[in-house]
């Protein structure tokens, strides 16, 4: 194992898109929705264990998670947890990585991935890690993967990339960035699709650690001067007490925007590996066993009669009979429940924030 090699895990999100079995004491990464034994951030951890050592795995999440990260990853040294006190998007979540891994070893090389998403191809993803670590190891880069499309799909973001192969790379993936896209309609989708060169954004990141400072210093210097205001701390007794302070003047600014679409040294590691981000419950419908009606069931006591193309996940021994629905989302957690037409799951957000607004935190 290459001793400069860290990773760094987000795990700080609520995951509101998958309520109400996503909720904000038990956000998705701590849930076992795939029913494969393991919660999604014990996946992630997994797979990247048997790239480097527990040492230098670093898990950015939520202050409230703490209890819940420590009782899921036991092997994780307690001070590699690095806590949030407010949520800030992926920028300042990164940045603060880079000054506590910085802190230990200045030259390390650094992976940042999700907790949440979906990889089929566990072994293939692992080449690509190791790939994307040796490039950045070897070059001044800032490498993103790029997921090589299966369909015209509307809820990703979209990397494009050049033509041109890199010099001395030329027998991998890896390709220099043209232009960054948002969420496309159909309609674009399809057009992106069509074209070639173009890549759903996994949210995966690969630099050295040199390298995404000099890029922090240079395209987000407002962020990267607060947390530059704390060496010396990072490690000690004072790092929480100036952490809250820190992030109560941070701005909100994901990655994505604040860096990589503004840096020239950006490069795209085209990969396939059966990925998917289980943003919504369509893409999780997507990825479980379905039976001859096409509905996948998550529960003990579910009958289902005359319906097809439903997503039902009912938690402990609810008993459920559902009949003549087609295309639902049908959730049960605790004492709430969904029910909700699968193509229109985009409203999910939307009932979330309304529900917020009448009746409090105390159902989300």
């Amino acid at each position: 194992m290459n001793t400069n090699n860290y990773c760094v895990i987000m795990a700080g999100g609520i995951g509101s898109r998958f309520w109400p079995l996503s909720k904000t004491e038990r956000p998705k990464q701590f849930l076992d929705i795939l029913g494969m034994g393991r919660t999604l951030l014990q996946q992630t951890y997994d797979r990247f264990i048997q790239l480097m050592p527990a040492e230098q795995i670093f898990i950015v999440s939520n202050l409230e998670y703490k209890e819940l990260i420590i009782e899921q990853l036991p092997d994780l040294p307690v001070d590699n947890i690095l806590l949030e006190p407010l949520r800030r998007n992926t920028a300042p979540c990164i940045d603060y990585a880079n000054f506590r891994i910085h802190q230990k070893n200045p030259d390390a090389n650094i992976v940042v991935a999700p907790s949440d998403h979906l990889i089929v191809k566990e072994a293939e993803f692992l080449q690509y890690v190791q790939e994307g670590l040796d490039f950045v190891d070897q070059n001044n880069a800032l490498l993103t993967m790029g997921i090589v499309p299966s369909r015209p799909e509307t809820g990703y973001g979209y990397i494009q990339s050049l033509q041109e192969k890199v010099k001395d790379y030329e027998s991998t993936g890896l390709r220099k960035v043209k232009t960054f896209t948002e969420k496309p309609d159909l309609e674009l989708a399809k057009v992106f699709m069509d074209s070639g060169d173009f890549y759903w954004n996994a949210g995966i990141f690969f630099w050295s650690l040199t390298s995404i400072m000099e890029a922090f210093d240079r395209h987000l210097p407002e962020i990267h001067s607060l947390f530059l205001e704390g060496e010396g701390q990072y490690g000690t007794a004072s790092e929480a007490q100036f952490i809250e302070k820190t992030y109560s003047s941070c701005r909100n600014v994901s990655i994505d925007y604040g860096v990589m679409e503004k840096a020239e040294n950006v490069y795209v590691l085209i990969s396939d590996f059966g990925w998917s981000d289980l943003g919504t419950w369509g893409s999780l419908y997507e990825q479980l066993d379905k039976d001859d009606r096409k509905n996948t069931v998550t529960g003990k006591n579910v009958f289902m009669y005359d319906s097809s193309g439903n997503i039902v996940n009912v938690q402990d021994d609810k008993l459920v009979v559902l009949h003549g629905l087609d295309d639902y989302i049908v959730v049960q957690n605790d004492n709430i429940i969904l029910v909700c037409r699968l193509e229109e799951e985009q409203k999910i957000k939307q009932f979330v924030n309304e529900i917020k607004a009448e009746l409090g935190d105390d159902m989300l």
